[in-house]
């Protein structure tokens, strides 16, 4: 007696829960050779933003991207709009940055980047850079200090007695 397995010819590929990856294939779209200017704020700091066609380079404060970030959590947060869009070397920044700390600094420039990027081409980048967040403002800012407290929050000791 045969078994059924035999008599049915069953590919063990063809049933699977996983939906297939399917690559489709991307057509590279050429730089754009306008350029654009935005401002990017955040927490007390603000980036003032131009791009030009180019070949990548980046100049904060008129000295290099490395020196002037040199955390690479911040570089890498800063070329989080180049690297969405596949535009990664395509164009110069030049920015000019004043007042917050390194983090506030490199999340305006993040913020100002992609407005940019926005201002270029706002058919094609719009719903990318929207849907990953990089056109909202973060508006979380330090919390003012309230009068009998040491802090924003923070009381004095209590004492009963």
């Amino acid at each position: 007696m045969a078994k059924i397995s035999d008599q049915i010819d069953v590919a063990p590929e063809s049933y699977s829960t996983e939906t297939p990856t399917v690559e489709a294939p991307q057509a590279t779209r050429p730089v754009l050779s306008v350029g654009g200017a935005a401002v990017g704020r955040r927490k007390q700091a603000i980036a003032r933003v131009r791009l030009t066609p180019g070949s990548g380079s980046i100049t904060v404060n008129n000295r290099e991207f490395e020196n002037f970030f040199p955390n690479k959590l911040h570089q890498q947060l800063i070329n989080d709009p180049f690297k969405l869009l596949d535009l990664l070397g395509s164009y110069d920044v030049i920015a000019k940055i004043s007042g917050g700390g390194p983090s506030g600094q490199a999340g305006a420039l993040r913020l100002g980047i992609a407005r940019a990027l926005n201002e270029i081409d706002e058919e094609n980048n719009r719903a990318i850079l929207k849907k990953a967040g990089f056109l909202s403002r973060d508006a979380r800012v330090k919390e003012r200090k309230k009068a009998g407290l040491k802090k924003a929050r923070k009381a004095p000791q209590f004492s009963k007695r």
